[in-house]
Order: structure tokens, then sequence, then C-alpha cells
């Protein structure tokens, strides 16, 4: 989308060299979300009557100053986008505007302030704004942000500024409500994962022949499930206003997943009901339309328990926050090579003790961070449920049960 709004953007100079110098924040824009096309800048350039004071007139007879630039000079409005060839679309600057309350949930998903969204339609006298406006506005928000993020490079030694908002800001504001909403609490411990590590071995060929890519995570979503449904309470929700705690009768298994805007979590609906093959297809999907910025938001709602993997970048241990409004979340460490002690089947009568029939060999080993919201859940629930996840993960035929 950033090279696309480029080119229009490129077309548009062209335009504004053809017609003659044009202020393009006294052009009032008739394209999408207010967007200037160049057709308005020919009909600006057509008109050449600014006054000589240097004012224009807006659309509602308010008076705002502009100047004449020399080409290349920067104005308070020019960002490090605009040098960079990706213009933002100028945001309104309204005390009142009318709204659905359907539009505002989107201005509030999409962190975008609806009084800032430019509008030509209007409703009983009102400027009045939908919700595809909301999200080209958005749109275009983004587009900057991702340009401001790509052309601030800074000289050395001076600082870069990035722009809080858009999805950025979402998040933020998302983990900030958990954080200090849901009072937290991470529990963490260490599995031997290397019956795990062979399972997966031995079923990825088959896996791949059947055209599926079989990483770790479908056997950890299966995992999570069968631990849920022995211990519910961490399958629930704090209904706050209701005063009591949801238990959720549905297995919604969300997946963090690091995108370029920001970390996404999509959600694999009904994780019970599906097998290993068809939770690893639909969370390939959902994980690269999370990407590359396709997923609808319908497909990151929902979730009733939260799995976050920090270790496929090396981490061990974490204090993940809580999906509010989610009780808990599950962190999964790097599988790294650790001693470990091996009980073992005494091998003859004499092999007598504890002693005998141990070992220390090298084992696949992976950390686990469970945080969860003390509200609701004990610390002993949690060591419950994280030992039950160990045992699956240990014997990981256990899931054929499932």
């Amino acid at each position: 989308m950033l090279t696309e709004r480029r080119l229009l953007v490129a077309a548009n100079r062209a335009a504004f060299a053809a017609f003659g110098v044009v202020d393009i924040g006294a052009v009032e824009g008739s394209g999408p979300g207010g967007r200037v096309t160049e057709s308005d800048v020919e009909a600006a350039a057509a008109a050449g009557d600014e006054p000589a004071d240097g004012t224009t007139a807006d659309a509602g007879g308010a008076e705002s100053a502009t100047r004449q630039v020399d080409e290349g000079e920067p104005t308070a409005s020019t960002s490090a986008a605009d040098a960079d060839g990706a213009t933002p679309v100028e945001a309104a600057d309204r005390d009142r505007t009318l709204a659905a309350p359907a539009t505002r949930k989107v201005a509030e998903e999409a962190g975008v302030d609806v009084d800032a969204v430019p509008t030509e339609e209007t409703k009983e006298g009102e400027p009045f704004v939908t919700a595809e406006q909301v999200r080209q506005y958005a749109e275009a928000q983004q587009a900057a942000q991702a340009a401001d993020a790509e052309a601030v490079s800074g000289a050395e030694g001076e600082d870069d500024h990035i722009p809080y908002r858009g999805v950025r800001r979402t998040i933020g504001q998302q983990m900030e409500q958990s954080k200090y909403t849901a009072p937290h609490v991470t529990h963490h411990d260490r599995v031997d994962v290397t019956g795990l590590v062979a399972a997966r071995g031995r079923l990825k060929q088959r896996a791949e022949e059947r055209g599926t890519k079989l990483t770790y995570m479908p056997f950890v979503v299966k995992a999570v499930v069968a631990a849920l449904k022995e211990h519910p309470i961490l399958n629930s929700q704090l209904d706050e206003e209701a005063e009591e705690i949801v238990v959720r009768g549905e297995y919604n298994i969300g997946v963090a997943t690091a995108t370029d805007a920001g970390l996404m979590v999509p959600v694999v609906r009904h994780a019970d009901q599906k097998g290993m093959l068809e939770i690893a297809d639909e969370m390939g999907e959902l994980v690269e339309s999370a990407r590359d910025r396709s997923i609808a938001r319908e497909e990151m709602q929902g979730g009733t328990f939260t799995i976050t993997n920090f270790g496929a970048i090396g981490g061990e241990y974490a204090t993940p926050i809580i999906n509010y409004p989610e009780t808990a979340i599950l962190g999964l460490g790097a599988i790294t090579d650790r001693p470990w002690i091996v009980e073992r089947e005494a091998q003859a009568p004499q092999e007598d003790g504890d002693a005998a029939r141990k070992s220390v060999e090298a084992r696949k080993v992976m950390t686990l961070s469970l945080s969860i919201d003390h509200r609701v859940i004990d610390g002993a629930d949690a060591a419950r449920f994280v030992n039950t996840v160990k045992e699956y993960f240990e014997t990981p035929e256990l899931l054929l049960l499932e």
C-alpha cells in the first residue's frame, strides 16, 4: 500500500509542476477521506485566486494562514515522510462529529480520533463520518508512520522520533489496560521435551507430503487445550460489572505473532475440535495474513487463552502480559540442550535403589512462563496446569487420546 501511495503522491507532485506552484494545504480534497487528487490540484491552479495577504478560505468560510515555500523547504507540517514521498492525510480539527456507534468502535480500535477524520458528508447540519472513512484515514496514517520510520534515520548522534499512533498505540493501550487491571503473577518451570522433538521429527515429512508445514505450535495448542479441560479456571474471564467469573465453554486459542506493525494475536477457534494438521494449516494462514496486514479484525477476537513463543528469538524466561480480558497466557522459551537427570527402569535384579536407575544425559529442555490474573486464578491452579502441560510435552503420544 505504501508503494501505491508514493506513486499517487508523485503523480500529484508532477501535477504541481505542470499547473504551477500550488499550496497543497489550501486545496480541498475530493478523494476518499479528504485525499487531494490531481484534479483538485488542477482546479486550484486554474482558479489562481489566492488573496494577496496570503490567506485562503476553507470550505466553512474560516480563514487559515498559508504561504508559498521554495521547493524542498520544510514547513511546520512537513514530516520526514513528506521528503521521502509519502504524505499523510491531513487531519481535520473539529469539536463535534456525528458517527454511528459501530464507527466509533472502529475508530477506537484503530486508535483514531473521529474529529480528526476528514469528511465532506453531513447529517442534520453536522459533519458525519463513516466507518469506511475511518479505516481509510487509519490506513493513510499507518502508511505515513511506516514512511516516517523508514525515512527518519537521523544523523549520527541525533535522536530518531517515531510516531506513537495507529496499531502500535492500540497495542500499547491494550497492554496498559491489562497490566494495570489484572494483578499479574508468573509461574516459571522447565520441561524435558526430548520426546516432543522426536515426535515432531517423525511426523514432519509425512505432514509435508500432505502440504502442511508442521511446527511445534500445533502440539502446544493441543496440549494446552487438554490441560484447560482438566483445569477450566484458566479458560476464563472476569466480568467485573456482573461480579462473576465466566468459565468459557469454547477453546479459542490465540497465538501471539510479531509483525512489522506490532504484536497481533490471531485466534484458532474451536481448537478442541480440530486435528493437528488442521490446526497447523489454519495457524499458517492466520499468521501470514497478520504479517501482511490482511487479517480481519474478527480473526483476532474471542480468544479464551493465549500462547506466546518468545523462545523463537532465543528467549528463556519472561513475564508475558495477559491478553485481557483473558486470565492466563503461556510463554514458551527456547528449546536448548541441557544436562538432565533421567530415570530408567532397572535392567537387572542387582540394580536396586534410586541412584542405580538415574543417569545424567543431554536432553532437549524448554522453559515455560505462565502469567495469571491472580484475582481469578490461584498459584496452585497455575502450578497444576503447567504440570499437566509438561506431562503432554514429555509424552506427546497422550495427545492421540484427545
